[in-house]
Formats: structure tokens, C-alpha cells, sequence
């Protein structure tokens, strides 16, 4: 596919563009507005696609709970191995689509490889992720950036609080989740292992505050989000943090979204798992 329509798909998802504009622009790009309407199922999200680990898996438990944020109740989707013991703990951050069927499986893949894995829903303060796309962009951008950051920082506590969890934790976050990733890495010392998939660098003022072991995973045609690479690494270089950076030639930012169909890359999205799972493994157990 042309990387203009990827690329202003890319713009829709993350600035403030109006859907009818996104069309508009999209029926350019293609030719007319029949071609736009051809090419849009390609571009969005297909949550056929989001059960890779089935929600009744016999080998995990499943359930949703809710634990205490700022002025809310935090509301989780949680899945853990079904066998009794305890378990190192990873926290799963969704992209700024909310908690979905998607970011369910991830956090179920999680589970199967012997973890509690909770992915919070940070739009838990408006009643949880809703269906409609627009309502979901409205509410993101309507969150407060501290307490939604303080949000994220309680599952920790929450994690620690359960007599099945080791109290080793670790995250690992998707495009907005991403940049989520970046600042719990900053703001919460105690964390273990952090792994980012394509988001927003910190300021290179906080990096030194970073303790966790850091793993970053970058698509290299992600020209909007790698623009922050090279200040990045610079910092963490200076500061002596632990971490490990990868750029993958040839993939797009959400690479590993299984229900974007133009922006997967099956062969990339299994390598950075991989490596992903092997720094938990490694940092967590």
C-alpha cells in the first residue's frame, strides 16, 4: 500500500484530524471516494483477528478486576497461569484505542508464558473504553496527564498486594502505551524490566531516573515516532542505563497489532516478542 495512506492514517489515529477531513484527504490519496471506501477496511482495526490465545484457555484464569485510582476505580483486565504458585507480575498498556480484544490477548500471551498480566483500561475514569472510535479519541484527550500517569503506577501496588504475584514486576506497552511505558520507566524505581513498542521518548532530563532493564522496539519506516530515537539513546548512553534498541527495516509503527492489516508484520511482531518475553524471563523470574 501506498505509505502516504499508511502515513495519514497515521496522522488520523494521533492528532487531532477529523474524520470526515481523514476521508477527504484519503479519497485524494486514492483517487476518488469509492477507491477511499475500498482501501478503509484495510486500514482500520479487525478484532476477528485478536484471539491468537482463546479468553477460555484452559491453561490460564481470567477475570477483570478493579483496583484503586485517583478519584476512580481502575478497572483490569487480568490473566495469570492456571496452575497455583506465584508468579512475577508484567503490566500490559494499551494503544490510545483503549482496553480491547486485542490488548485481552496480548495480556493473555503474557499469562501463557508465566506471568500475572494486567492491562489496565485508562479511560476507567470516563466508565471504561467505549465502542464508538470517536468517543474513544474524545476521551484521551480529555484525560489528566498526572492522574492518568498515577493510574498506572497504583497497578503496581495493586500487583504487589495479591499473595500470588513474587512482587517482580515489569511492563510493556504499545504506541501510546508506549510512551506510558517511557514514564513509569522514569517515575517508578522499583520496576524490573520495561519494554516499549514503538512510543514516545521521555525528556532526557528523566532518564537518569531510570533503574529498570529497558528493551525498545522501533519500526523503521516509523518516521514520525523514530524522530526522537537518536536524543534518546544519547541519554541512556550518558546515564548508564541497561537497555537494548531495536529498529526493524521495512516495518510500520504497530507492527504488532495482529488486527491492523496493513501495519502487521508477522515475522517482525514474532522476532521483537521473542525478545520481548526472553527480557521478562530473564529480569522477572
Amino acid at each position: 500500500m501506498d505509505q502516504r495512506i499508511i502515513n495519514l492514517f497515521d496522522e488520523y489515529t494521533h492528532k487531532p484530524l477529523k474524520r470526515d477531513d481523514f476521508l477527504q484527504r484519503l479519497a485524494t490519496l486514492t483517487g476518488s471516494t469509492t477507491a477511499a471506501m475500498a482501501v478503509l477496511p484495510l486500514l482500520e482495526i479487525n478484532y476477528a483477528n485478536a484471539s491468537t490465545v482463546k479468553p477460555n484457555d484452559e491453561r490460564l484464569t481470567t477475570e477483570t478486576i478493579t483496583y484503586p485510582g485517583e478519584e476512580t476505580q481502575m478497572k483490569g483486565y487480568l490473566a495469570r497461569p492456571a496452575a497455583a504458585g506465584k508468579y512475577p507480575a508484567v503490566v500490559i498498556i494499551h494503544e490510545n484505542r483503549g482496553l480491547n480484544p486485542h490488548i485481552e490477548d496480548v495480556t493473555r500471551r503474557v499469562a501463557l508464558a508465566g506471568f500475572i498480566a494486567l492491562a489496565p483500561d485508562a479511560l476507567s475514569p470516563f466508565g471504561g473504553t467505549p465502542t464508538e472510535d470517536e468517543k474513544i479519541r474524545t476521551y484521551f484527550g480529555q484525560l489528566d496527564p498526572k492522574k492518568n500517569l498515577s493510574n498506572f503506577i497504583k497497578a503496581f501496588d495493586y500487583l504487589k498486594s495479591r499473595p500470588d504475584c513474587t512482587g517482580k514486576t515489569g511492563c510493556v506497552g504499545f504506541c501510546w502505551g508506549g510512551a506510558m511505558v517511557n514514564q513509569l520507566a522514569v517515575n517508578v524505581p522499583t520496576l524490573n524490566a520495561a519494554v516499549a513498542y514503538y512510543g514516545r521518548q521521555p525528556d532526557a532530563a528523566d532518564v537518569p531516573k531510570i533503574k529498570a532493564a529497558l528493551m525498545l522496539h522501533y519500526g523503521g519506516l516509523d518516521e514520525r515516532i523514530n524522530a526522537g530515537i537518536p536524543a534518546y539513546e544519547e541519554a541512556l548512553k550518558k546515564a548508564g542505563v541497561n537497555y537494548e534498541l531495536y529498529v526493524y527495516e521495512g516495518a510500520q509503527h504497530a507492527f504488532n497489532n495482529d488486527t491492523a492489516p496493513t501495519r502487521y508484520n508477522e515475522a517482525v511482531a514474532k522476532q521483537a516478542w521473542e525478545r520481548t518475553i526472553g527480557l521478562f524471563n530473564k529480569k522477572l523470574k
